[in-house]
């Protein structure tokens, strides 16, 4: 690994990144624990695993960087709770929504341009979207598909912040929003009368590795990578996720979800090369100068 170049580092960081974040759907079906009680042990082990990789680095923090930490709280929980009331495909392709809410807000808070090939995006996303609710929905996957509406939501409100605020504030962010779910759900675990082994050496797993680790590999890749690859690599979490739960619990997604969640992914995709690559060709050109 030592003697690779730094760009296939990077590839193969962000890739390992994004295995681990598709392991999330599994775990979530597969522990026992209800959202809240979940959502805590494995934020607490996140949060360890941040302080120990990233040490001072969590502790610097502004204004802006504990709003962003409330927004990531919000995902965090939001999805567990998606997950656990409907399908884990309709939970991440609806979380996975998120660029479509920065493609309308971004510019008006960032003051930056919106791009046409943006408003064609929105639409299709939307229309893939409706997909999710078409067909008879029980109450319990009905709320799940809210819930993972809202966390596609808060993950865009968390980006646009992370954009708008400091680099050097990101790692206290996702530190501080780890903490503040654990703080969240404290009274939700007071009742735990124990907790099997199964169900915390898989809770531990997603704090450590599929939130801790993953993030931690991710940001080591990005700085090594160009930002299209690192999208388009990171579109293998939603297309994956589902296929886990399938093989690994049984769950099988209905045929409008499948449809809606590639479209959107697709559509996402393609236009995250579209504009990606003429951005890197123009740095290119200019470098070729």
């Amino acid at each position: 690994m030592k003697h690779l170049p730094d760009h296939k580092k990077g590839l193969i960081a962000v890739f390992a990144a994004a295995i681990l974040w598709s392991t999330g759907g599994l775990f979530i079906k597969l522990i026992t624990l209800d959202a809240m009680e979940l959502s805590f042990f494995r934020c607490v082990f996140a949060a360890i695993v941040f302080a120990v990789i990233f040490r001072k680095d969590v502790l610097y923090a502004n204004g802006f960087a504990l709003i962003n930490a409330a927004f990531y709280a919000a995902v965090l929980i939001l999805f567990v709770m998606a997950t656990k009331n409907t399908t884990a495909a309709n939970a991440i392709f609806l979380q996975y929504t998120a660029p479509i809410y920065i493609f309308i807000f971004e510019p008006l808070i960032n003051k930056t341009h919106f791009e046409k090939i943006n408003l064609y995006t929105i639409i299709i996303c939307f229309a893939g979207m409706i997909l999710f609710f078409l067909g008879e929905l029980s109450p319990g996957h009905l709320e799940g598909n809210i819930f993972a509406l809202l966390s596609g939501i808060a993950f865009a409100a968390f980006m646009i912040g992370m954009r708008k605020n400091k680099a050097e504030y990101q790692f206290s962010s996702i530190f501080y929003g780890n903490i503040l779910v654990a703080l969240i759900c404290i009274p939700f675990i007071l009742d735990i009368q124990i907790i099997t082994f199964s169900d915390l050496w898989m809770v531990a797993f997603l704090g450590v590795f599929q939130i801790g680790i993953a993030y931690a590999i991710f940001s080591y890749g990005l700085k090594k990578v160009y930002a299209i690859e690192a999208s388009l690599i990171g579109m293998i979490e939603p297309v994956l996720n589902p296929v886990w739960v399938f093989f690994g619990y049984g769950e099988v997604p209905s045929l409008t979800a499948i449809i809606g969640g590639l479209i959107i992914v697709a559509t996402i995709s393609v236009r995250a090369f579209i504009l990606d690559s003429a951005v890197m060709k123009a740095v290119l050109k200019l470098k070729s100068k």
